[in-house]
């Protein structure tokens, strides 16, 4: 088992994955943001005046999920693949992110997309969510990388009714837009936990993160709760960056490593798993 960190240094959010380091904005975990796998990550000093000048909003109520453990029962849930993005809200006019950060997307990237309130996650693909979370988070939006990125929509926030019913809606709209930016999360029965697992395996070999269980029947609740339900091959918990320290060796002048501290008090430093972009 692995364990990923979150934790807080200055203005940007440094998400631990693994002992991997990558840059986002001060949202909380969204979507891959924890996954323990060998993805490339963005350099220690990418965009960080960006995300200190970027325009805000109030941080969208979404809902969150709970981690999966056996004895669930499996027969009332839906189960996707948990995509390694950036949580992304749409509100009818622009994209938020789950910490409130308006995202600068290029109008022809949202050209054709519904009004009423989406709820997804901006991909690239598997195992390349540094690169997604360096692009969306950039004041000026690159063409070319967002020509990359699709907007995977898996639950409609205002709609009423249970998510089964309201991803029929969901699909239904994605059929009548005109986007060719919008890709809906497939979602599957399942039936047992041995079935569950078999399909987490194939994810998890195929360069995925993990996978998603939605409640049947339940209404859209923001906030934690057991209706939504994260299925992932390892732990995770979280800690504080404390220090960033120097360098010796070959890394002279660069990062070494940083030193951080459990909610229990803790103190450890990670020092290996960086690349030498986010050394520098």
């Amino acid at each position: 088992m692995s364990s990923a960190f979150l934790q807080r240094h200055s203005l940007p959010l440094l998400f631990i994955t693994g002992l991997r380091v990558q840059l986002a904005d001060d949202d909380p975990p969204i979507g891959g943001l924890d996954g323990a796998r060998s993805t490339p990550a963005l350099g220690l000093d990418a965009d960080i005046e960006d995300l200190s000048t970027a325009v805000r909003a109030a941080p969208p109520r979404l809902a969150l999920a709970e981690v999966y453990e056996p004895g669930v029962e499996l027969g009332a849930y839906l189960v996707s693949e948990k995509f390694d993005g950036v949580r992304a809200f749409w509100d009818g006019r622009r994209l938020i992110t789950r910490g409130g950060l308006i995202i600068n997307a290029p109008a022809w990237f949202t050209a054709g997309f519904p009004s009423h309130a989406l709820d997804g996650e901006l991909w690239m693909g598997r195992g390349r969510f540094a690169l997604v979370s360096g692009t969306v988070r950039t004041l000026e939006p690159e063409a070319e990388d967002w020509q990359q990125v699709v907007y995977v929509l898996f639950d409609l926030p205002h709609a009423s009714g249970g998510f089964e019913a309201r991803f029929k809606t969901l699909q239904q709209l994605i059929d009548d837009s005109s986007s060719t930016r919008l890709m809906l999360a497939d979602q599957h029965p399942i039936t047992s936990h041995s079935s569950l697992e078999a399909r987490l395996e194939q994810i998890v070999a195929a360069g995925g993160e993990g996978l998603m269980l939605h409640r049947r029947d339940a209404t859209y609740q923001a906030g934690r709760s057991t209706d939504l339900l994260k299925v992932k091959p390892y732990l995770e918990g979280e800690a504080i960056v404390l220090e960033h320290l120097p360098g010796q060796g070959k890394y002279q002048g660069m990062l070494g490593s940083i030193l951080v501290e459990e909610p229990d008090g803790t103190r450890f430093k990670l020092g290996s798993g960086f690349s030498d972009a986010e050394r520098a």
